[in-house]
């Protein structure tokens, strides 16, 4: 029977049910053992199983990083949890240079299987460095696998497809949706990796979205649908690799598509996702494929700064009416 639980709950418990499964997982990261993780993610891990599996770090994440990328080019499988994509800058040269470049560096002598994982994008008031969103960063870079999502049962069934996957797998979660509750599954509830999912059904305009802008999308689609435009919200779930034929299949139906990307406008996911469009599906556009960014600057301390620089409902509900040529 399907169980309604937090998406911190569902990570935690894919997490544990992988260790259950294979003694090779184990992660690592700040807090994640004594303090049960900095968003109780990890609560109860460290006395199910032990020190030597759920491992307490310095504030070094170069250092872990690195600790992990060369545990799983030797048979194990890390998770290595950034308290936020943030503080895994640090860790770029482990994540980009060794854990993507192993298989193809190696000639395919060693496999890389390592997760890091950890909350991105803005989280209220935590000013310019504790902000960003780096789902485009890392999708940017082949050799890695990008999973963004907040639905409590996806998030469960993708962390334990990362986990057995192969590749490295980059995980990121949303450090305000973590209390987010979902039905989820009993059992080995695995998702594939790659497939978007549709949350609504629609005919109207395509409203594609990951991470905790898919909320922002819902809402506007309830709104919209008060004054009879109807949208078809997509839900991306994995952005490396990317679900084109799920977008391609959606804009056949709609002719339109506004693309909702918390990060900034420049070569950001929805760069890539209106470029493909047109390029595979530009006889089936009504109108030019309109995107929904965070403002191109730093996000600021103020929560005025948050509000103006954030996609938000009436902003997504504009470039639709724009897509659909109604005069405001």
């Amino acid at each position: 029977m399907p169980r309604e639980l937090t998406l911190r709950d569902a990570l935690n418990e894919a997490m544990s049910e992988e260790m259950r499964l294979d003694d090779r997982v184990f992660l690592m990261g700040e807090e994640v053992a004594e303090y049960n993780g900095a968003y109780k993610v990890s609560k109860g891990m460290l006395e199910e199983f032990g020190p030597r599996r759920v491992i307490d770090t310095p504030i070094a994440e170069l250092g872990f990083a690195g600790i992990g990328v060369g545990a799983a080019m030797n048979g194990l499988k890390p998770i290595i949890e950034f308290m936020t994509w943030n503080f895994a800058v640090l860790a770029f040269d482990q994540i980009v240079n060794n854990a993507a470049k192993t298989l193809t560096q190696s000639a395919g002598e060693f496999k890389c299987p390592i997760v890091f994982r950890g909350p991105s994008g803005a989280a209220g008031q935590l000013a310019q460095q504790h902000s960003q969103t780096f789902e485009s960063w890392m999708a940017n870079v082949p050799g890695l696998k990008v999973i963004s999502c907040v639905d409590p049962a996806d998030a469960k069934g993708l962390l334990k497809a990362a986990i057995r996957d192969e590749d490295p797998v980059c995980v990121m979660e949303s450090e305000l949706l973590y209390g987010l509750k979902g039905m989820v599954p009993d059992g080995d509830y695995v998702v594939p990796i790659g497939k978007a999912a549709i949350r609504k059904e629609g005919t109207d305009v395509t409203l594609v979205s990951f991470n905790k802008m898919v909320e922002v999308c819902k809402q506007a689609a309830v709104e919209l649908e008060k004054e009879g435009i109807s949208a078809e919200v997509i839900d991306l779930r994995t952005i490396r690799p990317l679900d084109y034929q799920t977008l391609i299949t959606s804009l056949k139906k709609t002719n339109r598509m506004v693309v909702v990307d918390e990060s900034w406008p420049f070569a950001g996911v929805s760069s890539e996702i209106a470029y493909a469009m047109q390029r595979h599906a530009f006889d089936y556009l009504d109108a030019p494929v309109l995107r929904v960014n965070s403002a191109d600057t730093s996000l600021g301390y103020a929560p005025t700064f948050v509000e103006e620089y954030l996609p938000n409902p009436a902003k997504v509900i504009k470039a639709v009416k724009e897509v659909m040529y109604i005069k405001r």
